[in-house]
């Protein structure tokens, strides 16, 4: 039993940290109508400011730094290349993204080569033990971090007037348009919030027990790709949702790896994505997205 509780709270901890990477997937959609695919190099982004600063300038101030720089690299995608195919067909938008995660990702990998980066958190490898029951500190502030970002976000996006005009353009962009809402900076937010996001997801994704920042990082960002279809990509509760769901899903999966062997290796890597198709087979739409209707 305590076995399962501890897979069941580390499944929490690393479901919170996809809900965010599964957030700005959703941010993006909402604002754009768009599936973003180069969110992964949004996250590798942000993680490799963080790892190369923070011996000069200190964790948190670095940790920030990356923050700002992964918002910023996400506003420049929106400004200098989503902006020029505005009006286009939203599957070549798509289609886009994935040239621009190729770009910054065969980049941001080349910088890295084969080292592996600390983040130098201050939590180390220390662990809190809860009686039979251990849990990694990261694992504790990954889930605390995640619920405050997602709390805030939350907030904002139903009392500021940014989440007011974000509201109006997943609803209808060209009325929105027509009563003033500039779609033009509610993307360049959308942009630079799923990269801010993305930045700390990759801080929780590289610390203890994972050894650092490498280049196989990114594909963390495709692992919460599953959480966004199957809650919905229009939906923010389905982030959360779809989050938490594809996290214990993987904790649970590898934890008792060993008493399915007859499902062959990997299967923590694999089993999200079963229950994003076993979940679309029944709702299309995700847990929690629109459905399209159509009148005849």
């Amino acid at each position: 039993m305590s076995t399962f509780a501890e897979i069941l709270l580390n499944g929490v901890s690393l479901g919170s940290v996809y809900a965010l990477i599964a957030l700005g997937f959703v941010v993006i959609f909402r604002a754009t109508e768009v599936v973003n695919f180069a969110h992964a190099s949004l996250l590798l982004a942000g993680g490799y400011v963080t790892a190369t600063l923070h011996d000069d300038l200190g964790f948190w101030p670095a940790l920030l730094v990356g923050i700002a720089g992964a918002a910023l690299v996400g506003a420049a995608v929106e400004f200098f290349v989503m902006r020029r195919y505005r009006g286009s067909d939203h599957s070549v938008l798509a289609i886009v993204t994935i040239g621009v995660d190729i770009l910054l990702t065969t980049e941001l990998t080349r910088r890295i080569g084969t080292d592996v980066l600390a983040l130098g958190d201050p939590w180390g490898d220390a662990v809190l033990r809860l009686g039979p029951i251990s849990l990694a500190h990261t694992r504790i502030a990954a889930f605390v971090a995640a619920a405050l970002l997602i709390t805030a976000f939350l907030l904002a996006f139903r009392y500021t007037a940014w989440g007011v005009a974000m509201r109006a353009a997943a609803e209808s962009a060209e009325t929105a348009a027509l009563m003033g809402v500039r779609l033009g900076r509610v993307s360049l937010g959308a942009w630079a919030v799923a990269g801010g996001l993305a930045a700390v997801a990759a801080l929780f994704l590289t610390v203890f027990p994972t050894p650092g920042l490498e280049r196989a990082t990114s594909l963390a960002a495709l692992k919460a790709f599953p959480a966004a279809i199957l809650g919905g990509l229009d939906s923010t509760t389905g982030a959360l949702v779809g989050g938490l769901l594809v996290g214990v899903t993987e904790s649970l999966a590898t934890g008792y790896q060993s008493d399915l062997t007859f499902l062959g290796r990997g299967l923590g890597d694999l089993a999200p994505y079963l229950v994003m198709v076993a979940i679309l087979l029944i709702r299309p739409a995700g847990l929690f997205g629109t459905k399209e209707l159509a009148r005849v």
